[in-house]
């Protein structure tokens, strides 16, 4: 049985979440906390801002923000599949909103069974 609540558990979620960071982005979090509660799994993430956003941002603002929304999608999916697969996890749901603006994400993850 994993528990949830070690350090090393919440070592490996810090460690897989920044691998797909920077599989996404090319670099890791500024900030990343992780939080185990007997109701799921939060994560809360400062990431880097991207040079490449910057000149999105300052050119076409609205496709900036279309491509923060499909980078968000790409990153739940790689996310979810990975935990799945690395750390066994059986994920009824996993949530992320991120707000370009201050590039913090919150992540939720909801367990098919309950948290120990």
């Amino acid at each position: 049985m994993v528990h949830y609540d070690s350090n090393e558990f919440k070592q490996k979620l810090s460690q897989v979440y920044n691998e797909v960071s920077k599989e996404l982005f090319g670099f890791g979090t500024s900030l990343l906390k992780t939080s185990v509660h007997p109701e799921g799994i939060v994560l809360y993430a400062r990431h880097r801002r991207s040079p490449r956003s910057t000149a999105l941002e300052g050119e076409i603002p609205a496709l900036k923000y279309e491509v923060d929304f499909y980078m968000s999608m790409i990153y739940k999916k790689k996310l979810k599949s990975r935990l799945e697969e690395e750390l066994g996890l059986q994920i009824e749901v996993l949530l992320r909103d991120y707000d370009p603006a201050t590039q913090w994400a919150v992540t939720n993850i909801i367990l098919q069974d309950e948290v120990q």
